[in-house]
This record gives structure tokens, sequence and C-alpha cells, in this order.
């Protein structure tokens, strides 16, 4: 057992000052507590989140959706504003873990949640995640489950959140704040590829926490929807998913935002995938069409070539399931 302190913080000032003394954020905690146990982070001192009062969701003024970053994940999903204007949000909560820990977990906690990649939670394993400059033990190991996009010589782990997809594919703003105050960055430039330091994931700076999650006004009626590809129903995380969201007006697709799971070092916003969808009619052969270019860039290894074909059908797929519920 390694001795760590623990506060509880009534106030943001009193969190923000606790964890720029080296202080983690812990709300939930069903992440960093599974990594402790294992000895994988070895914090000092707890800083304890929960009592802030960042546990709302509302409308923005100019008709998106703000998510409070200690709203759990199970109140998120069932959030009526949720389920109705972006159920491709919901139905990526509801796929993510067991019921339990949907009841414990937070939305800005889950976005935090660091890799399931094997060797990092081996510290007998080489991980420049874990321990900068020892290597990865993926690149040379058993690599199934492991990225395909984004990845670099250093790291090849894919970063597990599935709601972290939907925000992806909505392009949505983390708000975030520490000792300068606020300050919003989009969710795309949030979640860092690991490039050649791995062990920095995020663009967080010291004392810094997440208040909320913004999605932007996205226009009306907008289908969308989330698919999860894994090797079980129950409790897993996706080998592949696919969030998508369309937006059709006389007969054309005007808007479409897709992303992927489960094959990136970060969720994976397909550009090409939208280009090819946007000003078309849709129909079976433009799902196939615009499916073909998602894997486009991938750098397989040697255990998880089966993903680009994996990741090309279930974008399909999920392109198919939502354009079935456009009227």
């Amino acid at each position: 057992m390694y001795p760590f302190t623990y506060t509880k913080s009534a106030d943001t000032r009193e969190a923000i000052a606790a964890g720029q003394s080296g202080g983690r954020y812990i709300a939930g905690g069903t992440t960093l507590v599974d990594l402790m146990r294992e000895t994988v982070e070895r914090p000092h001192a707890l800083v304890d989140i929960s009592p802030l009062p960042l546990r709302e969701i509302t409308t923005t003024d100019g008709g998106g959706l703000r998510i409070g970053a200690l709203v759990s994940m199970a109140g998120a999903a069932a959030h009526p504003l949720v389920r109705t204007s972006y159920p491709v949000i919901a139905q990526a909560l509801e796929l993510s873990a067991s019921a339990q820990l949907r009841n414990m977990a937070t939305i800005g906690g889950n976005v935090m949640q660091r890799t399931r990649c094997t060797y990092f939670r081996d510290t007998a394993a080489a991980c420049n995640k874990r321990e900068p400059g020892s290597g990865c033990a993926a690149l040379a190991g058993y690599n199934r489950t492991h990225a395909i996009l984004g990845t670099s010589d250093d790291c090849v782990a894919t970063h597990p959140s599935d709601v972290a997809v939907a925000f992806a594919a909505l392009e949505a703003t983390v708000h975030l704040l520490g000792p300068e105050g606020d300050r919003s960055v989009a969710f795309a430039d949030f979640l860092l590829q690991p490039s050649s330091t791995p062990e920095r994931e995020q663009t967080l700076r010291s004392g810094e926490l997440i208040t909320a999650i913004e999605v932007p006004a996205h226009p009306q009626p907008l289908q969308s929807g989330y698919l999860k590809v894994r090797d079980r129903q129950s409790y897993e995380f996706a080998l592949v998913s696919a969030a998508v969201a369309l937006h059709v007006r006389d007969g054309v697709i005007r808007v479409a935002k897709v992303a992927a799971g489960g094959v990136g070092t970060v969720p994976w916003k397909l550009p090409a995938v939208e280009q090819r969808l946007v000003g078309q009619r849709p129909s079976a052969a433009l799902w196939t069409d615009a499916a073909r270019v998602a894997a486009d860039g991938a750098h397989p290894l040697q255990h998880n070539g089966f993903k680009i074909d994996l990741l090309e059908r279930t974008v399909e797929r999920q392109l198919r399931i939502v354009g079935e519920d456009i009227k």
C-alpha cells in the first residue's frame, strides 16, 4: 500500500488549489481506484470533487446542450434533453460498462479515463505511456485490440471511452476551469494523439478541471445513433464503434457527422466519410461508398489488420441504421 492523502473540496477554488499542488481529482473514482489498486497510478493526494455544483444538463442560448462534468453516465443517458436531441450520446453511454458503473462514473471522468491496454496495466511490461522511454510492448506483442489510426512508434493504445466518440462526431467543446480562469477547448484538440509523448493524454494545464462538455446546436431534425462491435455483449470495450449523425433536408444530406472508436489512439473523426455523404441523397449505395474511406490512413499491426474491414462494415451498418430513421 502506498500512502496518500484524501481531501474533499467544497468549492472549485479549493479543488483547483489542491490540483495545482499535485492532487488528483476523483469523483466516481471507477478508473483511478482500479489503477491505484494495480499500482499503475500512485498519486500522493486525492481531491474529491463530488460536492462541486457540476451536475446540471441544460440547453445553451444557441440551442446546443451543456452537460456538467459530474453528471453520472446513467443520469446523462436517461435525461430527456439528451435522448430527444442527441440519441447518439444516450446510446453510447448505455453501451458503456455495467449499470453499477454507469451509476457511479461521471461524464468528465469517462472522457478522462486511461487506456485499457493490457501492457499499460501490467507494470512488468514496457509502456511509454506509464513509464516514458521504456518502450511499447504492444508493438511486437499481442496487439489485436490496439489502434490502427493515430499511432506512433511509441504507443498504439486505443482510447476506451464510448461517449467520447459521440462527442467527437458532434464536434463538442470541453469547458475547463483552472488557476487562470475559464477556457474552452475543441473536443478534437482535448485528447492528444501519442506522437513521441504518449504519457501526455490531454491538453489540461496544472490544476485545471473539466466543468462541462458542450455539444453545439446542429440543424434539426438530426438523426443519430451509435453502434458498438465487441467480443461479448456484456461489459466489454469496443473492437470498433461508429457514431453517426445526419441532417437531411429536401431529400439531400446537408450535414453529416461521423466518428469511430476502438480503432484510434483517440476517438477518430472521419471527415472523408462525411465529405462523401454531404450533398448526396440517402441510398444503400451511398452508405457503402462512404464507408469505403473510413479506414484511410490506417496502419495495422500484426494481429489487428481485421479492424480495417470491420471499421468499414461498422460505419456502413450504422449509416444504414440512421438512414432508415430519416423521413
